[in-house]
């Protein structure tokens, strides 16, 4: 279980995806902290479990299903990800509760900068926007966010820079 308050961005250092399935590994220092093999980290959101450790990166596998419904295979060498650890059960609690199991892919329509924040309009298929609330909570790329709006197509939402 995560909160979807990014932790640290990290790195992609490499990825490779074959016919249904794929693997890759991350750089990230702060995760990599006190990390051990089979660990949950949620990149962009998506959890998953740690398959190898070396000093500054991760390595996970990826399954047909995980690739499917997340954007993680169209992920390039050198992009950034949100990386966060799972919750420690004794931990403060700063965001939602983030499953890291993906739902599906949204797609931004729109972009627009506010005082201290950017307002963001967000598109969905029905099967997806059909379980967005006003004033609900959802994860974008893992950060956990409010719905500001939404209507039978579409969604708004508001990102800080913190």
């Amino acid at each position: 279980m995560f909160t979807g308050i990014i932790e640290e961005i990290g790195y992609i250092e490499d990825i490779n995806v074959t016919r249904g399935s794929g693997n890759l590994a991350v750089r990230g220092e702060l995760v990599c902290q006190d990390c051990h093999l089979g660990d949950s980290i949620a990149v962009n959101g998506v959890c998953l479990t740690v398959t190898d450790i070396s000093a500054s990166s991760l390595r996970f596998d990826v399954s047909a299903e995980t690739l499917e419904r997340s954007t993680l295979g169209l992920l390039q060498r050198q992009e950034p990800v949100n990386l966060e650890r799972a919750m420690a059960a004794n931990g403060r609690f700063g965001g939602h509760f983030v499953s890291g199991h993906i739902d599906g892919i949204g797609t931004i329509v729109a972009r627009k900068p506010d005082a201290n924040a950017t307002i963001f309009t967000v598109t969905a298929s029905p099967d997806l926007i059909r379980y967005v609330v006003e004033k609900g909570s959802i994860a974008i790329d893992g950060i956990s966010l409010t719905i500001a709006n939404c209507n039978s197509t579409s969604f708004t939402l508001s990102i800080i820079p913190h």
